[in-house]
């Protein structure tokens, strides 16, 4: 068993990879960014605002060109660059190198571990809310509970001590396919909704119309989470949807973001991935499907 404090490298120096980066520095564990390659590798200031505090903390920096040996490693880039990310940094992973996927969507810890086989992959949700204003520099706009877990595994690894030391709430769940699953289903029916007809989550509710869209293809996104296991998360699915709008309301989804900013979306890990499973269950799902060839082939 390892001793100390773990290193932590950060995969993705977006807005939650700075939060956490930020958070575990603070905690006393070391925390280093990983830049992309020809990146000056030099220190960075990392600002995060929250409310009326503005904390700022120096974090080391390293480019896949270095000679560092990651142990632990946290990704927090987009679904679609975290094959191609780890891929990039893969010559400096320590043996059973422990990998927590802290991103959108499902299916990247098989693919990550077909890829290769002796990393500890561990999954992570979570209901931070936090936004770039600018590089290294974000707005901690909600607190929101965090939640890690490895299929199989009852007792956490011995790192996760140190996260429930710099992430309030962190929570370990021996049920983390759960609860990734309901956060896939929420995201199935906000995302590709509100990216399509470019609008605050809030607006999913106000307006009748896509208030029925919201209808229709929850109990679509319902009817494949039962087939795949999920009845309870299936039952509750329409209420949760209605409270996460409700609650973010003024919201604009990552996918939404991801389409007013020319940039490709991940909704094939998310939508994408529930069509997968409705395959498997011989489910047909035609609204999922209709907004994912809208989405993929939108006007730019």
């Amino acid at each position: 068993m390892m001793m100390g404090k773990p290193h932590w490298h950060v995969l993705g120096a977006g807005a939650i990879g700075c939060l956490y980066a930020q958070a575990l520095q603070r905690s006393g564990c070391r925390a280093t960014l990983v830049m992309r390659s020809g990146t000056p590798a030099h220190p960075v200031s990392v600002i995060v605002q929250e409310d009326d505090r503005r904390l700022e903390q120096q974090l080391p920096t390293i480019t896949p060109e270095s000679d560092a040996a990651i142990s632990h490693l946290l990704v927090t880039t987009k679904a679609y660059d975290v094959r191609a990310a780890v891929a990039g940094v893969a010559h400096l992973l320590a043996d059973r190198c422990a990998v927590l996927l802290l991103v959108n969507g499902l299916g990247l810890a098989e693919q990550l571990l077909q890829d290769r086989p002796g990393l500890d992959v561990y999954c992570g949700t979570t209901t931070e809310g936090a936004y770039t204003i600018a590089a290294h520099h974000i707005r901690h706009a909600g607190r929101g509970e965090t939640r890690i877990g490895q299929a199989g595994l009852a007792t956490p690894p011995g790192w996760f001590a140190q996260w429930q030391r710099a992430i309030t709430p962190c929570v370990w769940d021996p049920q983390i396919a759960d609860a990734l699953w309901s956060k896939l289903a929420v995201n199935c029916v906000i995302n590709p909704l509100t990216a399509l007809h470019r609008c605050r989550n809030g607006e999913l509710a106000s307006r009748s119309v896509l208030a029925r869209e919201v209808d229709t293809l929850c109990d679509e996104v319902a009817r494949v989470s039962r087939a795949a296991g999920y009845a309870a998360i299936a039952d509750s699915l329409p209420a949760t949807v209605s409270a996460v709008i409700a609650g973010t309301a003024d919201n604009r989804s990552s996918m939404l973001q991801d389409v007013e900013s020319g940039r490709p979306t991940e909704i094939d890990y998310i939508t994408g991935h529930l069509l997968k499973v409705a395959a498997q269950h011989h489910i047909a799902a035609p609204h999922s499907q209709s907004l994912m060839e809208r989405i993929k082939h939108r006007a730019t």
